[in-house]
């Protein structure tokens, strides 16, 4: 075999295995779902969450569109993960949809659903909708997003602004009354941890344990 051959047959045994490497990183990529919302000079500017089907970890970005991009893990339950794909599914997974009212309406930022599946991928973009499927979605993608970002707020107050935790809950409390939040247990390790620090003023330790309290008993 001369100097060609060989060279030509470790390029084709290259490509074979890159090809085979491709394959099997497609076989196991999941298929993800991914909300966006953009809605310039409000509070936040940018909200997306990317939520995989089965076993990846769900992701969001909470921001104003100056600051540096970046997402951060946390989690979903099983039962929400599930909830959430089935929306998916009975909205034909984004492909040939139309949800947008077109009506002339006030602006409300720019959602956007995506649906991602190996080199597969739909996605609508709505400012607002009647469609009964995608109202779900949107309030579950909005509550997970105030959800995550009252957690957030809880935890820098905690570590920077000790006095300002009451008023954190506060805001917690008002949300959790008009069921904001899709899953309220996951603030649970914050409340008990407020509600047994003696740093924390006493109204705070106590908001902290009624809320505790009532999430645990709310089923």
């Amino acid at each position: 075999m001369n100097f060609l051959q060989r060279k030509f047959l470790i390029v084709s045994l290259f490509v074979a295995i890159l090809g085979a490497a491709n394959f099997a990183l497609a076989a196991l990529a999941e298929p993800v779902f991914i909300y966006k919302r953009v809605f310039k000079e409000s509070v936040p500017e940018y909200i997306e969450i990317k939520v995989p089907e089965s076993s990846g970890n769900p992701t969001f970005e909470i921001r104003q569109l100056d600051e540096e991009p970046g997402a951060t893990a946390f989690e979903v339950s099983p039962a929400l993960r599930s909830k959430i794909f089935s929306l998916v599914g009975q909205l034909n997974h984004f492909q040939g949809v139309d949800l947008d009212v077109h009506r002339k309406i006030a602006n409300l930022g720019e959602k956007t659903f995506r649906w991602e599946n190996g080199a597969e991928s739909f996605e609508v973009k709505f400012n607002y909708t009647l469609n009964a499927p995608a109202v779900q979605l949107l309030q579950i993608c909005e509550g997970l997003a105030r959800q995550q970002e009252l957690l957030e707020l809880l935890q820098r107050r905690m570590k920077y602004d000790r006095l300002g935790v009451n008023d954190a809950l506060m805001q917690f409390e008002t949300d959790l009354n008009k069921g904001v939040f899709p899953e309220p247990r996951r603030a649970l390790p914050l409340l008990d941890q407020i509600a047994g620090d003696s740093r924390f003023v006493e109204i705070a330790r106590q908001r902290a344990r009624a809320l505790a309290e009532r999430i645990r008993h709310s089923g």
